[in-house]
């Protein structure tokens, strides 16, 4: 080791997956990551000195320190080449071990501090002598076990007298695991690394020689079928020659006895399509039923009813991968690290039934593949929406020419594992009720989970279980879905995107995907969050983000045109670069009044689309006592209104309002947006203090907002979506929201810009309303 080495400290770091580098050894890899090009290339620029140190799970995507074993090998560049993939071909020679100190990303390059990890130690001879041959005797032992490497490793392992070289020469020759490697290249003492080594094959050894004798017993049994076979065969040509087969078609159910005995089936099962194949040997060829039978045994012996897949239960790693797919989505996250957690202490657990309720375009069926991927499960999705024939579920009978199992079974043959996620999407759009039976009523024995442990499709007619898969079913909503299928089912609730939710979810997926599709990087196309806020709010209307991706797409469309047409060269995607390709604004924001006015009241809505400002209008005349509601309202908001007069009525004289209004007054209540149609309990309490503001001539501040079901003695009920209520108000510039007592639970889920910007009363009756609109105190307060 040069003195220059020895000074030198901070290296180009490469991490290798599955491979363990070693001094004064030649190594070969293919690298993908930018980093480790970006590593390569400026080290060559350099001293050609790089840093290699192998990852302790070669799963991991990003790289960490604490993924990354301290002990690696400083190397020498030899050769690096491009390959048509883009990957690097990389040739090193290993110099000495090291250390690592620290561990960084700089300028996309990795970076390490390094230590040498090399140390000398006095031996008595004679030892070192005898672990010299005794892990040259290992080794050649090992050799009569496993292919032999070349005869120029044979030879220098043979002629090598040095202990640190020899250990490292067979470690990196005859061990397989990466592990085992790690092991001998982090010990520095030589005698011990030799005995280590020494140990590790005859281990192999050891293992290898099980191997053998379980081969031998394998090979003398199938030996044995094979002999049953070829007398089998041979009595069948014998038969043949004889004329006593009964048609040319006879070797087919031979075929299948020789598929169902090999398959690895439940009892049951054998046993059942052994009789169909004997069956089938009876039957004419070219016959209706023979066909029947075929489609039949084929289809049972592609059932994954034995092979399922591994499952990943490890917390940081799904946390890693549900974050880089989708922000936010919190609830789902939570609970499917809580499922996994239980898994892991209890490995027997049953799959699970959740259902993912929320409106379009939110990451119902997106995230449902990020689990899948995230606890390494196969992933199938069975679209469900408009599917009216309860057979499309549980299958066809087999009696039938054509028949074929349902989507489920269908769904796990194409899994190849009987342990997949089985998104069940759009499952509210079911058909109910229809001649050819009730789909929802089918899907109630799938989705329990005492009961799909003998799950019996009309097609196959045995028994499948069920409860080893996850089942994740989307809805918009479950108000159409069957009260007994939601009983069986784990409700999470998926509110709409934030503001905030929407921005990082464009940042750091939407535009990505969208300049890849299109050719484009961040060279050539950069948008400003301002940019995107816009598109947001004014250029959308949804809750989830499948519009915003539209339009992002756009934008990207128009600027590739421009780039290719070559009038620019780059571009930067500011707020009237937004309205210059797509035009102007389409939605306009709400704001507050600047002025306070008698007899409005801002309310709050939920809609489709999100929260929206809700302003109820009241005013009164001379007249006898008419009640006017405009607006398009529905039955539930007109009896909000008819509950709000009388709540009035009794307590007129409490509030200084004459006792006499509803015969001598006409009044008329109006929701603006006429054409827009509108209904719900939850503006009660505005529309109260609406009337209540007309009738004392008295205004309401304009800054401030309130949602709230009324009774008629004044109580205040829960009402819903008061997430996206809040955003709503808190963008139109509302300062205090009313909201009911119960609901008071929900402001911790709430973006914090809202929770700051925003005072939030609750209440649990309509006098406290009234006393903080008008300062008028009631006798029930």
């Amino acid at each position: 080791m040069t003195d220059m080495l020895i000074k030198k400290s901070l290296y180009n770091t490469i991490p290798l997956r599955g491979i363990v580098a070693f001094p004064r050894l030649i190594t070969s890899f293919e690298i993908a990551r930018n980093q480790s090009i970006n590593a390569i290339k400026t080290a060559e620029d350099d001293d050609g000195l790089i840093f290699l140190v192998a990852q302790k799970d070669t799963a991991d995507i990003e790289i960490t320190r604490e993924g990354l074993y301290s002990i690696g090998v400083v190397a020498k560049i030899k050769k690096s080449l491009k390959l048509e993939n883009k990957h690097y071909q990389v040739v090193v020679e290993g110099l000495f071990r090291a250390e690592m100190l620290t561990f960084d990303i700089n300028d996309d390059v990795y970076v390490s501090r390094v230590l040498p990890n090399e140390f000398n130690f006095s031996y008595d001879h004679k030892m070192i002598k005898v672990a010299i041959l005794g892990a040259k005797a290992a080794f050649y032992n090992y050799l009569t076990f496993v292919p032999k490497p070349s005869d120029e490793v044979i030879k220098l392992i043979e002629d090598t007298e040095e202990a640190g070289y020899l250990s490292d020469l067979i470690a990196a020759t005859a061990l397989k695991k990466s592990q085992d490697k790690q092991n001998i290249l982090e010990e520095v003492n030589e005698l011990t690394r030799l005995n280590k080594i020494t140990t590790a094959l005859e281990q192999e050894i050891e293992l290898l020689e099980l191997e053998g004798t379980i081969h031998n017993k394998v090979q003398y049994r199938l030996q044995q079928h094979q002999r049953d076979i070829y007398l089998k065969e041979q009595l069948n040509v014998i038969q043949a020659e004889l004329g006593l087969n009964k048609n040319d078609n006879d070797s087919e159910p031979y075929e299948y006895y020789n598929e169902i005995i090999e398959a690895k089936l439940p009892l049951a099962v054998r046993d059942k399509l052994l009789k169909e194949a004997e069956k089938l040997s009876n039957t004419p060829f070219g016959s209706a039923e023979g066909t029947v039978i075929r489609n039949y045994v084929e289809v049972c012996l592609e059932l994954p009813w034995e092979k399922q897949t591994k499952e990943r239960l490890d917390l940081d790693s799904t946390r890693k991968i549900l974050d880089a797919d989708h922000d936010g989505l919190e609830k789902v996250k939570q609970r499917i690290l809580e499922y996994i957690a239980v898994k892991k202490l209890a490995p027997k657990l049953d799959g699970q039934i959740l259902c993912l309720v929320g409106p379009p375009g939110v990451g119902k069926t997106s995230i449902a593949k990020s689990i899948a991927r995230a606890v390494n499960r196969k992933y199938v999705r069975i679209s469900l929406g408009g599917i009216k024939d309860e057979a499309e579920i549980r299958g066809h009978r087999k009696t039938y020419v054509g028949s074929m199992p349902g989507r489920i079974i269908n769904a796990l043959k194409l899994a190849g594992s009987s342990n997949p996620l089985l998104l069940l999407d759009e499952i509210d759009k079911l058909g109910r009720n229809s001649i050819y039976g009730d789909t929802s009523a089918a899907l109630l024995e799938v989705l329990d989970s005492e009961q799909n442990r003998a799950f019996r499709d009309n097609f196959i007619e045995l028994p499948f279980d069920l409860s080893k898969c996850m089942f994740i079913a989307t809805a918009n909503t479950i108000d159409t879905l069957p009260s007994a299928l939601i009983d069986r089912m784990e409700i999470i609730k998926m509110d709409s995107y934030s503001d905030s939710e929407k921005l990082a979810i464009t940042k750091n997926h939407l535009i990505p995907k969208q300049m890849k599709k299109h050719g484009l990087t961040k060279r050539l196309l950069k948008f400003e969050d301002s940019s995107i806020l816009l598109l947001i709010n004014s250029y959308t209307m949804e809750s989830g983000v499948r519009n915003l991706e539209r339009e992002i797409a756009s934008i990207c469309r128009k600027v590739a045109k421009k780039i290719v047409a070559n009038e620019i060269k780059s571009y930067i995607v500011t707020p009237n670069a937004i309205r210059d390709l797509l035009g102007p604004e389409r939605y306009l924001a709400e704001h507050v009044n600047e002025f306070d006015e008698i007899g409005m009241v801002n309310g709050l809505a939920w809609t489709q689309y999100g929260g929206d400002m809700l302003r109820i209008e009241v005013v009164s005349m001379v007249g006898n006592g008419t009640l006017e509601l405009t607006g398009s309202l529905g039955d539930v908001m007109k009896e909000s209104a008819k509950a709000a007069v009388s709540y009035i009525r009794k307590h007129a004289t409490e509030l200084g309002v004459d006792e006499d209004f509803h015969t001598k007054k006409d009044i008329h209540i109006h929701v603006p947006e006429g054409a827009i149609p509108k209904d719900g309990p939850s503006a009660g309490i505005t529309i109260t203090t609406a009337l209540l503001s007309e009738l004392l001539n008295k205004p309401v501040k304009q800054s401030v907002a309130m949602t709230g079901e009324i009774t008629l003695t004044g109580r205040v009920l829960k009402i819903g979506g008061l997430r996206e209520k809040s955003s709503a108000a808190f963008k139109a510039g509302i300062k205090t929201i009313i909201i009911p007592k119960d609901n008071e639970s929900d402001i911790k889920d709430f973006d914090q810009c809202v929770k700051d910007g925003i005072n939030f009363i609750p209440v649990t009756h309509i006098s406290e309303v009234i006393k903080y609109a008008f300062d008028i105190k009631l006798s029930n307060e």
